[in-house]
């Protein structure tokens, strides 16, 4: 018999234990061995739950329970999750977690300690919720130079981005439905910022090239500045906005971003709505890949969790390898990155033009209806630091989308 146990007993921690004891039986199978959930970490006390009589508050009940052969790790947070892993794998045992935070800061010395621990550190669900991306880049993926992955990798903001769509209604009033509905935070500054996108843009591009990338050289802009009038003029061109987490292959490095982007009707992503996550794979072999579905809530992200329980438990004893080694990857700076961007400015067209045309040279204009008062354009194909060096040209901007096909 196989001995789990839990830390943390929130939405994802009793997401996992609800799947270990539903398909307790197709999971024994594909395992070939019986598995048993021993003990569940947690500060509060659950009375009346399935799992009062195997609660424990001290995690070293668990580390010092030789019995006990597989941790997942479920609190969210840097610390003390990072602490509680990090002994976990000194004690012999193996360890999956769906803890993007932690993944992002620490994957690169949690893999190692694995590694020489002859255990496994695996981490599908911090990505993607219940999409297996990280799977299909460590095994599918192996034999093809990927040159982009692209993504809509947090639910909450894409939620708000499909409401703005469909509805026309302003950031905040979407924002407190979000939150009415569960799918924001109290504090929702992680998932509004971009921050959450980031640190998983983060993770696969450290899968990507085996190096660490740190989040917080990744350029990450949020959706907070988006506005019911940048919808008007979305909806004139016939694309959506979209909070994106992109990384493309420039040179020996990534260029690794986080905006919203507005996507034409032919991009794959463009038909991502609601809270539903997907993964863009261009790989040199492959072509065009995209993996999509739940990417977040408690069975979709638990049944990523206990899928890394399953190969855990195929291989005890054994490194799951892939390559992350804490030497740290240069990103390529995105100044020289090109691409088209939309501004809308104050002003209309006759206003507007000669200055326009002084700054941007040729540009595309976008005609709206709805939008009195002021004019939008789309530049030519230019690079970041030629984009910042032309609006400082131009007065009244009001905001600046990039584009994509």
């Amino acid at each position: 018999m196989i001995q789990v146990a839990i830390l943390g007993y929130g939405t994802i921690g009793s997401g996992v234990y609800e799947v270990l004891n539903i398909n307790k039986q197709v999971i024994e199978k594909r395992i070939g061995d019986e598995i048993r959930v021993k003990y569940v970490l947690d500060l509060r006390e659950f009375p009346g739950s399935p799992i009062e009589d195997i609660l424990v508050h001290d995690v070293n009940t668990i580390l010092e329970d030789p019995e006990v052969s597989v941790v997942v790790e479920v609190m969210g947070g840097v610390e003390p999750a990072h602490t509680f892993v990090k002994n976990a794998l000194l004690a012999g045992k193996s360890v999956a977690t769906s803890n993007k935070a932690l993944v992002a800061k620490y994957g690169a010395e949690l893999s190692e300690i694995a590694k020489q621990k002859n255990q496994s550190f695996l981490f599908e669900a911090s990505v993607g919720g219940g999409i297996p991306i990280i799977r299909s880049i460590n095994t599918a993926l192996t034999g093809d130079v990927v040159e982009e992955i692209s993504g809509i990798l947090n639910g909450t903001t894409n939620y708000m981005m499909t409401e703005m769509t469909n509805h026309g209604s302003e950031f905040e009033v979407v924002l407190k439905d979000a939150q009415k509905k569960g799918y924001a935070e109290a504090d929702p500054t992680a998932d509004i910022e971009g921050h959450d996108a980031c640190r998983k843009i983060a993770i696969l591009t450290s899968l990507l090239t085996g190096q660490q990338v740190d989040f917080e050289d990744i350029y990450t802009e949020g959706i907070t500045k988006i506005t019911a009038g940048d919808i008007k003029f979305a909806k004139a061109m016939g694309r959506k906005i979209k909070l994106l987490a992109t990384s493309k292959k420039q040179g020996d490095s990534y260029c690794a971003m986080v905006s919203p982007v507005l996507l034409g009707s032919s991009h794959p992503l463009y038909h991502v709505d609601g809270v539903f996550n997907a993964v863009f794979v261009v790989g040199n072999m492959l072509g065009d890949a995209m993996f999509y579905g739940s990417g977040a809530g408690s069975l979709p992200t638990a049944s990523a969790v206990v899928a890394d329980v399953v190969d855990i438990c195929k291989n005890l004893g054994k490194n799951i390898p892939y390559e992350w080694s804490a030497e740290k990857l240069s990103l390529a700076d995105i100044s020289s990155s090109q691409k088209s961007f939309f501004v809308r400015v104050e002003g209309s067209r006759e206003e507007k033009s000669e200055e326009i045309a002084a700054a941007f040279g040729n540009v595309e204009y976008v005609t709206c209806d709805e939008a009195a008062g002021e004019c939008g354009f789309i530049t030519e194909l230019i690079s970041e630091k030629e984009f910042e060096e032309n609006a400082a040209k131009l007065s009244g901007i009001k905001n600046r989308i990039r584009m994509d096909q």
